[in-house]
């Protein structure tokens, strides 16, 4: 049976961690399935990890459906999040929604959107008409033009206030899940205190209720250098299930993240 996302708020309310990995096929998906992780993101890193972009945003709504059909029939059990990608929900929420429909009906049972309070109104549109959304704040990839780069948000004390005032009103708008990328440790445990719903790190905090980290990285096959929020697990013995085993393990244990893949 398929976790739920009522089993994610339970784990959360009983502080068992959440360990969540990207996946985009269905090989993967049995392979990290059956080595226990929790959640699988087909998260529009693909642009960079599969198709040989700098950034995920030339990834299109027809990439993360097709990447979400695989992954869904490689696996029986593991919950299925989904990436909105650039352009497809920094638009009208109807548009957003017609979108986001597009990726439930491929399997998908959660989808994820990038920003902070310009995306409230979509959230409570999507939310309030059965779509269940994880809010990715902090670091959002898809607007690294406007940042100068992939670079730590939430520094100076009034970006952090901004963005725990988004994580609040996300929350209230109906988002089931918040996504926490490159803030600050310090911030990101505001966070986790003030919200309700379950939070998933990525260079963040190990306080989170979970953690996710792209395959890729995981299993040492990503061609850049690792940022600080990665981990590279690959000189774990028993092969890609052994890593990726291994990896889930530091997760539950709240053993990853430490001090050096936090901010």
């Amino acid at each position: 049976m398929r976790t739920t996302l009522s089993d994610l708020k339970r784990w959360h309310s009983e502080q068992q961690p959440i360990a969540v990995m990207t996946c985009y096929d269905a090989s993967f998906a049995r392979v990290l399935e059956e080595s226990a992780v929790d959640v699988l993101l087909i998260g529009d890193s693909l642009g960079m990890v599969l198709q040989g972009h700098p950034s995920p945003n030339p990834v299109t709504l027809e990439d993360v459906a097709y990447h979400t059909r695989c992954v869904v029939r490689g696996s029986q059990r593991c919950f299925i999040l989904a990436d909105m990608p650039f352009g497809t929900s920094q638009i009208s929420p109807q548009e957003t929604f017609r979108n986001a429909a597009v990726l439930i009906q491929t399997g998908a049972q959660m989808v994820k959107i990038e920003g902070g309070l310009e995306m409230v109104e979509t959230v409570r549109f999507l939310s309030d008409r059965g779509i269940p959304v994880c809010a990715h704040i902090g670091m959002t990839p898809q607007s690294h033009h406007q940042y100068g780069g992939f670079k730590v948000q939430g520094r100076d004390s009034l970006r952090a206030d901004q963005i725990v005032e988004s994580a609040l009103a996300l929350e209230a708008a109906g988002a089931s899940i918040i996504l926490m990328e490159c803030i600050p440790r310090v911030l990101a445990e505001r966070v986790c205190a003030e919200v309700q719903v379950p939070t998933i790190g990525i260079g963040a905090s190990p306080a989170c209720s979970g953690q996710v980290l792209v395959l890729y990285d995981v299993i040492g096959l990503s061609a850049a250098p690792l940022s600080k929020l990665a981990k590279d697990y690959s000189s774990v013995p028993g092969g890609i299930a052994g890593m990726v085993r291994t990896y889930v393990k530091e997760v539950k244990n709240r053993v990853f993240p430490n001090d050096q893949h936090c901010y």
